[in-house]
This record gives C-alpha cells, structure tokens and sequence, in this order.
C-alpha cells in the first residue's frame, strides 16, 4: 500500500520568490521609472535657459550636460559640445552650483508608493495567502486553528507491491472470516440482492505483534480500495470538540471515497468505557470524542461501501455501546500463531533476506514457541544481522537459532568472566533442570543447555522445546514444570550443600504455576472449581487480582507453599537417586559451555 501524500511547497519557496520579485523591480523597474523625469533637450535649449537665469544647477560630465530648472523640479539633459566660454556664461548669468553630481530623485507620490504601499501589498498578499493554506489545512472556516479540526488520517491507495493475504501468514481463522468483507466490497449487489448487510464495523482483538495492521491493510489491498487509516490517540486534543471534529472530518473523507475502508488503529485510546461521574479536562473530550463516533457509525446507511476496520489489545476496556450490534457488529479474534502458522510466517520473513538451502524451519517454529509475529520477523532480521558480522553472504540454522536466544535471552556478554567455582554452580543449576525435566514424564524435551552469561542478566538457561501444538496442561504436567523450575536450586544443594541467587526468576515462575493451580484452576482439593482471582488484560500480560476474604488468601498462601515444597523435595529426590549423571554432565557442560539436547541425552543414557 503506498500513502497518498499531496506535494507541498515549503512557505520558504514563496518568500524566495517574492524577494526575487522585488530584486527584479529594483534593478529594472526603478532606473526606467527615473529616467522618465529626465527630459532630454538640444544645446540651443541650454543655452537659452542660461541667459533667461532659469537654471539652478548644472553638472557637467565628459560625455553629457545634466541641468534643472530654477525651482530644481525637473531635470534636463543634453550632449557636450566645444565651448570654451561656458564657465564665464554660466556665471555671467548667476549660476554658482555646478559640477556637482545632481542625484535623479523619484517623485514624492511614486516614493511613497514604493516605501509603504507596496510593501504593505506584498506582506498583506503573503499573510493572506498563509491564512487560507492554514484554514485549508484547519478543515474550513470554522475550524479554531492550525489543523486541529481536520482529521490525520493517512490515505492508502493498492500500489504494484501492495500487501494482499498472501502476505500474511498465521492468522487463517481471521483471514476467512475478512476474506467475506473483500467479496462484499468486491461485489455488493449480490448481497443486497438477497437483503443481507454487512458489518458496519470490525474489531480485531489480539496480543500486540500479531499482525492486526497488516490484515486491515491486506483486506484494502485485496479489495483495491482506498485506506484510511489513523490511530486512535489522533482524536484525542487538548482542546474540547476537536476529537469529535476530526471525527466527523474522518467519515465525510470516507463518504466521498467509498467503497473505502478505515482503520482505527488502538481504539481503546477512544472507546474506554465512560463513567458516570461526568469527567473533566481530557477525559471529557475523550467521551465527546467517543459520542460522536458512536453517532457518525449509526449515521451510515446500509450498504454504502464504507467498512469500518478498528484494533486493540484491551477489547474488555471498550464501551458496551461501541461494540454493540449495529457498529462493531463483528469480532475477529487475532491470537498468536500456533506450530504450523510460525513455521509459514517465517518462511514469509525469510524471503527478504538470503537463507542457506539447509535451514529447517520447522525446528525453527518449534524453538519459538509463543512468539508474535513480530518477534518471528525480528528473530529473521537479527539472523540476517549475525550472518552479516560473521562475514557470511547468507544466513543458516546456527544463526537463526541464535537469533532466538537473542530475542529469549539477549546477547551473549563477552566480557562476562565467571570464576571457577560460580561456573560450575551454574553447570550444576542448569544441568538440574535438564535432567529433573528428562527424568519426568510429558515433559517437554531439552533442546540446549548453556553457561554462557546473556545481557538479560541470565548466567545460563536450559531450553526446552515442544514437539507440537499444546493447548492443554492437565495437573501433573503443571507439577512437573514446578519440579522442574525447583530442579536448579535442589541442584545446587544436592552437589555444593548450599544455595545461591541464581534461582531466582525459577522461584518467581514456579511460584505463579502454583498459586494459578490453586486460584484459577480449581487444581486443589480445599477450594475445588472455585474461582479465587480474576484475570484482566488477557492480551497484556494477563494481570490477575484475588477475589476473596483475607482469610481465604492466608489460605492460598499456605497451599502455595504446600504445593511449591512438595515439587522441590521430589526435585532434590530425583538428583540424589542420580547423582552420579548430575555430576558427569555438570562437568561436561562445564568444559564444552554449551551442549545440544542430543549430547545431553546421549550421557545420560549411556
């Protein structure tokens, strides 16, 4: 999609110009309109005027006589002739005052004229001609000021690289339910043959990174319409009414364009909830802003061609009346892609960029598990970026699977030095985690194991990779996770006898998995399916607060404990019945600094 830009000259262009106007009326324009007081004359004339004592000065040049009359109101001038007697003449007849330069003066009027009319002329010209490019730019006459009034709104029109749905990769729940929106822009007669309307308005909720802008900008481009697009903070002013302004500037743009499709991208910044306290200052002009969209979208009328497209992360935070049948008739969920949907967006990625014929993006897609598509598409450019600095023309496995780790982890702190014993520590630490979660059943395989410090702040960490889609994880798999966050620490204490700060980030995740059991899976015998906690902005981060008494709580906390004890003894029981494997692959991570899942499971099945 390319943006439709109209040129602009900047005002530096017309100042130029009017100063390169004036220039020219200097130095042309003025010496013409001076010479047209000189009056040209015959000797006889001079000669004439010299006995009837009517001049007042003279100035006589090698080439020319310059004279005035006697009251000194016009000039004459006439050609030098041989006249030894002009000098006595001129002061037989009383002319004293010559042979100075006579200066040819412009009249009073026309120095007025130049000295204060045209220069007010000039500048009431350029000041007007700024106020009309700043109402145009305002969205009329009666708008405040600047562009306060007028919508920001961007303009895309299909371009010959457009982005289209094979762009997009990942999201085909949502592709086919837009792909409907395209046919009906492509071909509306046939729905309103029928009776059937389409949505007013579609709202794509997901995670950030998902790709929402890019499917509202593949649906314009499937569809070869034009595209709005403007982000939700863009209505928002200082000043109350000029969100609700831009608003209506907005639809009046999309009318005159449709069939068309606007998108509003983050629209919770506009669509929160409103109170009932009647707001002040900004939050007012926020509910104006908001009560006027709510009227332009019930103001559209069936079928004109305009298909409202509006994204967010926050869908719960979004007023009742926006999303009610009639405006945001449609919610297309946009949720990270899944085993299949990464491997297709990477291979989508990986076409800007050069690749080895090697690379298996399937080990890839396994390897980021979870991840957005945005994040799949940095983990591409930052291979690119490392094949660059190690002098290679393409990209390979090593490389992207490094480039996860960066995204994961950071980069590798080269100059980082562990000592002797803090290194094995973290041998011990991570090969602990490893092999509680190898020992365990329906625990997800080891990928990688490393020592080598990253700028996250981590000394080490041990990967583990699943083999496909997971959706589902019952009781004993969310303990066997505990255990195996618990095995680095019991680690540690099974092979130094005592513990460090390293377990730290596993202290805090186990400590989640065990109070979501409790409060939010209805995992434990005491509450049963009883909800204790409510999760809110599912797609930020998933922020949950308790719903109970503070006895109830007191409670929880004790289970948690309970809970995150009991994986933390079986986690040091399955070290000691092998300790021997515990200390053989401690020490061969500590010389090698970073094993594959292959190496690991190759000693500890031998």
């Amino acid at each position: 999609m390319n943006e439709v830009k109209r040129p602009r000259k900047p005002l530096i262009y017309y100042y130029a110009v009017v100063i390169m106007v004036l220039s020219l009326f200097n130095f042309m324009a003025m010496p013409w309109l001076m010479e047209q007081r000189v009056q040209e004359v015959d000797y006889g004339t001079f000669m004439t005027m010299t006995e009837q004592q009517d001049i007042g000065r003279v100035d006589i040049q090698s080439n020319q006589i310059v004279f005035t009359n006697k009251e000194e109101t016009q000039i004459y001038k006439t050609g030098v002739l041989e006249d030894p007697n002009l000098t006595e003449r001129l002061y037989t007849a009383g002319i004293t005052n010559f042979g100075a330069e006579i200066v040819q003066e412009t009249s009073p009027l026309l120095s007025f004229m130049l000295t204060w009319i045209l220069p007010m002329l000039v500048f009431t010209a350029i000041g007007q001609f700024a106020s009309k490019k700043m109402m145009d730019k305002a969205g009329g006459p009666n708008a405040m000021s600047f562009n306060m009034g007028k919508s920001n709104a961007k303009v895309y029109v299909k371009s010959s690289d457009g982005i289209s749905f094979a762009d997009v990769e990942g999201v085909d729940e949502a592709e086919e339910s837009l792909a409907e929106i395209v046919d009906y822009l492509h071909d509306p007669s046939k729905y309103k043959e029928i009776g059937a309307t389409m949505p007013k308005g579609v709202l794509l909720v997901g995670p950030p990174g998902t790709g929402m802008t890019m499917l509202a900008k593949a649906v314009a481009g499937e569809a070869n319409v034009p595209f709005f697009s403007i982000s939700g903070s863009e209505f928002v002013e200082m000043f109350v009414g000029m969100g609700a302004s831009k608003v209506r500037d907005l639809f009046k743009q999309a009318k005159e364009k449709a069939p068309c499709i606007v998108f509003i991208d983050e629209i919770d910044a506009i669509g929160q909830k409103r109170n009932t306290g009647g707001g002040m200052g900004g939050n007012d002009e926020r509910e104006q802003t908001l009560n006027q969209l709510l009227t332009e979208m019930d103001g559209f009328e069936g079928n004109s061609g305009v298909m409202i497209l509006a994204a967010t992360n926050r869908p719960e935070s979004l007023d009742p009346a926006l999303t009610r049948p009639g405006r945001f008739d449609r919610r297309v969920p946009v949720e990270l892609p899944d085993l299949d949907g990464r491997e297709k967006i990477l291979r989508v990625h990986s076409k800007k960029i050069k690749v080895a014929d090697d690379v298996d993006f399937k080990v890839i897609a396994r390897m980021a598990s979870g991840a957005s598509g945005a994040e799949l598409a940095n983990i591409i450019n930052e291979a690119a970026l490392r094949a660059v600095r190690d002098g290679r023309k393409f990209a390979t496995q090593a490389d992207l699977e490094e480039s996860i780790e960066v995204v994961i982890a950071g980069y590798q702190k080269k100059n980082a030095i562990l000592t002797d014993k803090e290194k094995m520590a973290v041998a011990y630490h991570e090969i602990g985690h490893a092999l509680v979660a190898a020992l365990q059943t329906n625990s997800a395989p080891v990928q990688k194991i490393t020592i080598v410090p990253r700028t996250s702040g981590a000394l080490g960490y041990t990967m583990q990779v699943e083999q496909g889609n997971h959706y589902l994880m019952t009781k004993e798999e969310i303990e066997n996770k505990i255990a195996t966050y618990a095995g680095g620490r019991a680690a540690e204490e099974v092979a130094l006898g005592s513990v460090s700060t390293g377990a730290s980030n596993d202290i805090e995740q186990a400590t989640k998995l065990a109070r979501a059991m409790i409060t939010r899976y209805g995992m434990s015998e005491e509450f049963d399916m009883v909800a204790l906690e409510t999760v809110t902005n599912q797609y930020l981060g998933g922020d949950a607060s308790l719903a109970c008494s503070a006895e109830t709580q007191t409670k929880v906390d004790e289970l948690v404990v309970k809970l995150v004890k009991k994986q933390h003894n079986k986690a040091r029981q399955m070290l000691m019945d092998n300790r021997q494997k515990l200390q053989e692959l401690s020490e061969y991570l500590y010389e090698k600094e970073t094993i594959t899942g292959e190496e690991f499971m190759q000693i500890l099945n031998a």
